[in-house]
């Protein structure tokens, strides 16, 4: 988790500008696509949490691509693809958002102004390494973070990122740098924001709509690199890496990746796995389901397994597993983390709650 105090502050709740709206309420969250999502809803009159913003949008996932390289390292995910979670939720919630990308910086530029001025909070993709409000040591290249703009101040924007403790400042043309940065995932200067909500949502159909696509996307996705086979593709990988990276700090190096993106990016592997199960947990009180419930906790030992698999790694990386841990018993370790999310989707594909 990043620390709270990055840049200047910003009194919280945060004013808006020019319309006599309520101040804006800062949330702090668990992840930054989660947490703008549930601060836009909840802010907009929707009461409704992260985790059950999560699970609503289907942010539970896993994705290994080889041929995707960020640095010159393979991508490594354990969330869907950025923007998913918003564009999900709303639809199913029956949320009418708007949402524009942009071909040029200064048209992403006015677009961001004239919606700030006229105190309409905006939710912003960004480039991590270009957000000044981060220590440089807490930067690098990812153009997955969300974050949420909520006014101006001369050439400074007031920012509420999810995952500090407290809004910010950041300068504008840091902003736009971060916003049209290019490479994998490039935001091109993607902005959305929630326009009306419903008066009451469908949260029975919502939510078994939600689940039956995260077991979709996790057991019956047709490539070899996503959801559980994944999983067990990168174990295979992991397994080979001795050999076909021919280096030790190479294959440190991307084991190392692994573990960052699941533990430092966002909530990452584990994270994730805690937050669906709180999902879960959540659905099956307000439903009244307990296969639900049953299902968060093997959701959550997923994700205890996913932390042992973090810790474990981590002292190859670092060289201090004196034999104890291999490439091969890490492998291993994915196989049985595949088998137990396997087990888990299997178990709520086959135990959806009833239709309302």
């Amino acid at each position: 988790m990043m620390p709270a105090q990055l840049a200047p502050a910003v009194e919280a709740p945060l004013p808006l500008s020019g319309t006599g709206r309520r101040p804006f309420q800062h949330l702090h969250a668990a992840h930054c696509e989660s947490g703008v999502t549930a601060a836009l809803l909840s802010n907009g009159g929707l009461a409704i949490d992260e985790p059950m913003v999560f699970g609503i949008g289907s942010g539970i996932f896993f994705f290994h691509a080889p041929f995707i390289k960020v640095m010159g390292i393979p991508l490594t995910s354990y969330r869907t693809y950025p923007f998913t979670i918003f564009r999900k939720t709303c639809r199913r919630l029956g949320v009418r958002y708007r949402s524009r990308r942009f071909f040029s910086r200064s048209g992403g530029e006015a677009a961001l102004h004239e919606l700030v001025d006229q105190g309409i909070p905006v939710g912003l993709q960004a480039n991590m390494f270009w957000l000044s409000y981060f220590p440089r040591e807490f930067r690098f290249q990812f153009n997955g973070h969300n974050l949420l703009v909520v006014g101006r101040s001369g050439s400074d924007y007031m920012v509420s990122d999810p995952v500090l403790e407290a809004p910010v400042t950041c300068p504008a043309a840091s902003l736009t740098r971060a916003r049209f940065a290019r490479g994998p995932l490039s935001p091109r200067g993607l902005l959305y924001y929630p326009v009306s909500f419903p008066e009451a949502p469908d949260m029975a159909g919502t939510i078994r709509t939600a689940i039956r696509d995260s077991c979709r996307a996790m057991l019956r996705t047709p490539v070899p690199f996503a959801g559980v086979r994944g999983i067990r593709y990168l174990g295979r990988q992991v397994r080979r890496w001795p050999e076909t990276l021919r280096s030790p700090d190479r294959s440190r190096l991307y084991l190392a990746n692994i573990v960052r993106m699941q533990e430092e990016v966002g909530t990452g592997g584990g994270g994730f796995r805690f937050m669906y199960a709180a999902f879960l947990q959540k659905a099956g009180e307000l439903l009244r389901h307990e296969p639900l419930k049953r299902a968060s906790e093997m959701m959550t030992e997923a994700g205890d397994a996913w932390r042992r698999f973090a810790e474990a790694a981590a002292l190859v990386v670092k060289e201090r597993h004196e034999g104890r841990v291999t490439f091969d018993s890490l492998a291993d370790m994915l196989d049985g983390i595949a088998e137990r999310e396997r087990q888990v989707f299997g178990y709520l594909a086959a135990h959806l709650p009833d239709r309302a």
